[in-house]
This record gives C-alpha cells, sequence and structure tokens, in this order.
C-alpha cells in the first residue's frame, strides 16, 4: 500500500510517499494556485488531506496485519499560509499509541526549511485489510 502508484486523492494532490518505517510516514506534495481558495491562499483541506494521510499511514505502518485505519477524529492547527511559493510541504506522521482496535498519532507539515505549516492529532479505527 505504502509504495503504490498514488491514485485518487493521493494523484489530485500529487502527494507521494517519500519514507516509511514502522509507525512512521513521510508525505510530500507541493502546493499551486490551482489548490487556492478565494482568498488567494492554498485552501485548508490541502493541509489537513495531507496530515490526515501521514497519520494513516502512519498507523498503517505500524500494524503487524494487513490492516485500513479509518479516522474516526483529527483535530487540525493551522500555523501559516501555503501559497504556489512555499515549495514542496513534507507532512510528517507518527504513531502516538496502538491498540488492537486504535491508534493515536500525530503528524506535522513543514516545508524543506522545516517551517511549520500545520499540525495535527489523530484518532483512528484499525480493520483488517479487505
Amino acid at each position: 500500500m505504502l509504495d503504490a502508484a498514488p491514485h485518487g486523492m493521493a494523484a489530485l494532490l500529487d502527494m507521494r510517499v517519500t519514507a516509511a518505517e514502522e509507525g512512521e510516514v513521510t508525505l510530500t506534495a507541493t502546493p499551486t494556485r490551482a489548490h487556492y481558495n478565494l482568498i488567494g491562499v492554498v485552501h485548508g483541506g490541502f493541509a489537513a488531506t495531507l496530515l490526515d494521510s501521514a497519520c494513516g499511514l502512519a498507523a498503517v505502518a505500524a500494524t503487524r496485519e494487513p490492516s485500513r485505519c479509518l479516522t474516526l477524529e483529527i483535530k487540525v492547527a493551522y500555523h501559516a499560509a501555503l501559497t504556489d511559493h512555499t515549495g514542496p510541504v513534507h507532512a510528517r506522521g507518527r504513531v502516538l499509541k496502538i491498540g488492537r482496535r486504535t491508534a493515536f498519532t500525530e503528524a506535522r507539515l513543514e516545508d524543506d526549511a522545516g517551517r511549520l505549516y500545520a499540525s495535527a492529532t489523530s484518532t483512528l479505527l484499525i480493520e483488517p485489510a479487505a
């Protein structure tokens, strides 16, 4: 799953897995004007989607059996606006705690220089892969 070609939402945002290890995943994407909202900055959904995906994939990377992890709850905090001049951003997700049926995760969205644009915490439901 982590090395599959982007499809669906990942393809829409040109989001790629750039690092993965047990319980940690990094996704990379570059915001463009196509992601702008009506006030002239990148829509918050761009950051939220990257963070949600990083949290979910970090949980998947922490499970022993093939599974899918579904978001039960996510809280996103926005720290700075993204624009088409920001360049690539990296959503780094990691598992804080994992059980049989739930995972608690966090993620940070930063640019190449380490500037923080958004952060999130998430609770996920773990289900066996279909």
